[in-house]
């Protein structure tokens, strides 16, 4: 017998002998219960096939499930297959196994999470297991929680992927299974902590609730003192109530079942034997044993339902061997009910839970922060897996920019994208591996190397696709068969074609629904160039020598500027006109012991001031609002604690432990090298031979970039380092700084400090370190620093003026979290280019320019090149060298968020109001705005317009949620006005969506419509 069990069957006897009737004084009365019937409270849809319950006793809800990982130690096919020489349960297996199980027993539920396993599976299967499986959903015996493609991270992912790959899994439960299939709950039990923005977005998604398991250790502690691990969380500041609030339960073990009940082939608990006959008989003590759990457990929360998850990872490989012994615990336990046990044990599923609860009547306690930082313990800030392997965070952002592109000139131009004059192009290849990639185990950056190669391989893969259906969508809106490639290296000066070609053409698309003007800058040979725009005029160009960063040796790079419509591309003209050596614009060095104590670059706009001794930035000036700040940046390093005798905690890929709390100087000063052209003005920093930093003024820019090269860290020292970028300045801030959540609303953070309860900070520096989507800022009464990033990282504010972002980490050590593997980091992972931009303003003028900047650097524009020459696409239609999607450009404050095909003459549009309640007053950018969308795309009309939920998977009108009651007081629901297509309003930070029909426009000849 276990010692744990024998300690706790006199607590399950007592339990009994009280009738477990703690919960009996919070159940309402007759009348109220009457009351909630007449008003509608709640409604059944979707939840006609719950189990019964027994209203006067404690319902114990056992949840069937298993956790499947879409990559961690092995690859999402590894997972799905199985490992068999390393016992890797494989999901098909588990899907097969469960199957058979619930065919057994009528009784018996189970909860499936991941669309991307499951839709293989059921690709996979015979029409006659089909129909099974479609009847075992249809009796709610197989229930479908959250539902996406994936369980997505809640710190590294964007927003936009988020709604992408949600969308993704929906669509296929909704095509599949129809209503019978939708998800009511959302399942987050494994993220490392979660945003409030994703709880926003489940509650547009229409979600009745959502359950998590890793909240932190002192919050979790507080909750259950107070009976509050579940609440209604108030997810956006901006949107009016009930809009983004949404039901939220912390489960009890994470996910995992409670300890020495599991009975799958990871566990090693014995079978529940009830045979009395038999010398292993143990039925009881299981039993008593259980009672107790149960009656700890029912402390915690307020109900007279509480809810056990029984799985774990990758479990029910053997499903029988878990649903015999939970069979046989519910009988057990159940019968005790003869000897006046008030516990009544029933499968279940999470929404069945969620049912009950909602009946209960019950108010909620209203939270409005995030749960980050995470820590599983004193010391254990999960804080570090918001910078981890920053190459594949980078390439995840980018392919979500290329995705979008895609999607969008396969929306354009309908089925000419896919089976044009390159072949077979489609934006699903890479629409399912940027999915996959948003696991919280993926873009985190917390798998090891090979599965970390394996999900690159895969954007890759969908990357090509793209291509080939970009040239095809290119060819047909400039009526040229010019093969239209992209250059994906450019982030490393390489380019084969603009490298060796004479003449060619470069074709710049814009994905936002504003023109943009973007410096466009190529690599070339060596000689002199004339660029033409669209209407073959000369514009200004500028040849600069760049030296790439790892090998120092120049080249040439081609710079000018180009003006993009909106949802649309240019087409400019590169000739060279001279093999001769140009007057190339150089990089001057500047000695240290230069006679000028400073020096500066400057453009219209603002001014970066330089200690010419030190190389570093001493002072930011903007120039049209008169606002100066001095501001010192560098770069420094954590060391990585390796753990101590009293806490072997290392940092790893998940955890972020500093050895001490002040970081070191990559270097005390920087080599500085100056160019200036009449298009660009830079200073080249290097910091050491595994640091360096072009700080960066375009002309007409209104922030300055700051290009920065780190890697490959070196550990011959013995300690793994955690580098980061550190802006220091005067401001005095108070302790605050501002993030955004996963890149839309901002999230005020104060140092050392939790909004809803009373920290005990264990770590400094990893304690207050927090997921940086796009932005981070900090700022006075009268000055803001904002600095944007072109990829998730942590960030914080130690010190009243400070800010910093951890940029790439090299650790010698596992953190104990599962991995098993050190945070080496090889391959393209060694070295690490990246962006920050950085901003200066007067605070009320601040917001535009960091909204709108942020959405140009994720959705940036993409260049595209071709050859020379080239017949045309249709005989007799003049080339087009500009074109627009838009008949009239976006407001500033509307962001298209989405343009997709959606089958045979239908469209998904997305359209968001991306800016927060106040945010804006200066340029009256945070107001409610009104646009017309039946003549608003040039190459087709919308010809009938159906509003969707978030992720488009129910129509909006006809979907309806369960309704809570916050103890702040109740709130009213507002119905759903009818679609008028002349006069669509979004109000600050609404997302509205819709799948619209459309017709194709074409001239006389039948060719696509001049924009």
């Amino acid at each position: 017998m276990s010692p744990g069990i024998a300690v706790c069957q006199g607590q399950a006897r007592a339990c009994r002998a009280a009738g477990c009737a703690g919960w009996g004084s919070l159940r309402p009365p007759a009348w109220l219960f009457l009351l909630w019937l007449v008003a509608g409270r709640a409604h059944a849809a979707g939840y006609e096939t719950c189990p019964q319950v027994q209203p006067d006793m404690l319902n114990v809800h056992l949840v069937a499930h298993t956790h499947a990982d879409v990559g961690w130690i092995y690859t999402v096919d590894q997972y799905y297959k199985g490992v068999k020489h390393e016992r890797q349960p494989a999901v098909k297996d588990i899907l097969d196994s469960v199957f058979a199980a619930l065919q057994a027993e009528p009784s018996r539920r189970f909860v499936c999470v991941e669309m991307a396993f499951f839709s293989r599976w059921w690709h996979q299967q015979t029409n006659a297991t089909q129909q099974a499986v479609r009847e075992l959903v249809r009796q709610g015996r197989l229930e479908f929680a959250n539902g996406g493609w994936v369980m997505n991270d809640e710190a590294a992912a964007h927003y936009g992927a988020i709604v992408d790959q949600m969308t993704l899994g929906l669509r296929f439960l909704q095509e599949t299974f129809g209503d019978d299939g939708r998800p009511r709950v959302a399942w987050h039990i494994d993220p490392f902590g979660h945003s409030r923005e994703q709880a926003s977005l489940f509650a547009q998604m229409g979600f009745d609730g959502m359950f998590l398991g890793r909240v932190d250790y002192q919050d979790k502690e507080v909750r259950k003192r107070k009976r509050e691990m579940e609440l209604l969380w108030r997810a956006s500041a901006s949107l009016k109530p009930p809009s983004a609030d949404l039901f939220t339960g912390v489960l009890p073990n994470v996910y995992m079942p409670p300890s020495h009940l599991c009975w799958d082939q990871l566990c090693d608990e014995k079978p529940i034997v009830e045979d009395l006959k038999n010398p292993e008989y143990n039925a009881n003590i299981v039993a008593d044993y259980f009672l107790d759990v149960v009656a700890e457990q029912q402390q915690h929360y307020r109900s007279n339902h509480i809810m056990m998850t029984m799985g774990g990872d990758f479990h029910y490989e053997y499903a029988d061997s878990w649903f015999q012994n939970l069979d046989k615990l519910i009988r057990q336990v159940n019968a005790e009910q003869k000897r006046r046990s008030l516990v009544h044990v029933l499968y279940s599923t999470p929404a069945c839970y969620l049912w009950e609860l909602n009946k209960a009547n019950l108010t909620w306690s209203v939270k409005e922060d995030d749960f980050f930082p995470y820590a599983d313990g004193p010391h254990q800030f999960w804080t570090g897996y918001f910078s981890s392997r920053p190459a594949l965070k980078r390439y995840e952002r980018v392919s979500y920019n290329f995705l979008q592109v895609c999607k969008q000139l396969e929306a354009l131009t309908g089925w000419e994208a896919n089976k044009g004059p390159y072949g077979w192009g489609t934006s699903t290849v890479l629409e399912e591996a940027m999915a996959v990639v948003q696991h919280h185990d993926a873009i985190s950056g917390t798998t090891r190397q090979h599965v970390a190669d394996d999900y690159v391989s895969k954007l890759a893969t969908g990357c090509w696709f793209c291509q080939v259906l970009l040239s095809n969508s290119l060819a047909w809106l400039s009526d040229s068969t010019k093969a239209f490639s992209a250059c994906l290296d450019l982030n490393s000066s390489l380019c084969a074609l603009s490298q060796t070609s004479a003449r060619f053409q470069v074709i710049i698309y814009n994905p936002l629904g504003r023109k943009v003007d973007h410096m466009v800058r190529l690599p070339v040979s060596k000689g002199s160039f004339l660029v033409k725009d669209p209407k073959g005029h000369a514009v200004t160009s500028d040849v600069v020598m760049n030296p790439q960063a790892e090998t120092q040796i120049p080249i040439p790079e081609l710079l000018f500027s180009a003006s993009v419509p909106a949802l649309g591309f240019s087409v400019y003209s590169i000739a060279r006109v001279s093999r001769q050596k140009p007057k190339f614009h150089m990089l001057k060095s500047v000695p240290w012991y230069s006679g000028s104590a400073v020096l500066m670059i400057k453009n219209e706009h603002i001014r970066a001031t330089f200690n010419a001794k030190t190389g570093l930035l001493m002072k930011i000036e903007n120039t049209d609002q008169k606002v100066v700040l001095p501001v010192s940046q560098s770069f420094f390093w954590y060391k990585a604690s390796t753990g101590n005798r009293k806490l072997h905690q290392p940092s790893g890929a998940y955890v972020f432990r500093p050895h001490q709390q002040k970081p070191l100087p990559v270097s005390q000063r920087a080599e500085i090298h100056l160019l200036k052209s009449s298009l660009v003005q830079e200073v080249h920093q290097n910091f050491s031979d595994w640091c360096s930093q072009v700080v960066r003024l375009y002309r007409g820019q209104r922030h300055l970039e700051l290009q920065w090269t780190v890697g490959p860290i070196p550990t011959f020292d013995g300690w793994g380092k955690e580098v980061i970028s550190r802006f220091d300045t005067p401001l005095d801030t108070k302790g605050y700084f501002y993030t955004d959540s996963n890149g839309r609303e901002i999230l005020t953070r104060r140092r050392d400090y939790r909004p809803t309860w009373s920290l005990n900070q264990t770590q400094v520096v990893a304690g207050n370190y927090y997921p940086v989507n796009t932005r981070i800022f900090i700022k006075d009464g009268q000055t803001q620093l904002t600095v944007l990033t072109d990829r998730s990282q942590g960030g914080s504010s130690l010190q009243d003026g400070s800010l910093e972002l951890m940029v790439h980490r090299k650790l010698l050590q596992d953190d104990f979290r599962g991995v098993g593997e050190a945070l080496l980091e090889q391959g393209s992972g060694l070295v690490v280019r990246g962006r920050h931009l950085v901003l200066l303003d007067a605070v009320d003028q601040a917001a535009a320019g960091h909204r709108l900047l942020a959405e140009k650097e994720v959705l940036a524009p993409q260049v595209f090149l071709a050859p020379g020459g080239g017949a045309p696409y249709f005989q007799g239609a003049p080339r087009r060298t500009q074109f627009s999607g838009l008949l009239k450009e976006l407001p500033p404050s509307v962001h298209l968020l989405t343009l997709a095909r959606w089958g045979p003459d239908r469209l998904l549009l997305r359209l968001e109001h991306q800016f927060a309640l106040g945010e804006d007053s200066g340029r009256n950018l945070s107001s409610p705005v009104t646009l017309n969308l039946q003549d608003l795309f040039s190459t087709v009309i919308i010809t009938h317009l159906q509003e969707t939920t978030l992720a488009a998977n129910q129509p909006r009108d006809s979907a309806s949620r369960l309704k809570w009651t916050p103890d702040t007081g109740p709130v009213p629901y507002p119905t759903v006005p009818p679609v008028d297509p002349s006069a669509i309003l979004l109000q600050p930070m609404e997302i509205r969506g819709f799948v619209v029909s459309i017709q194709w426009k074409e001239d006389s000849l039948g060719h696509p419509v001049q924009a």
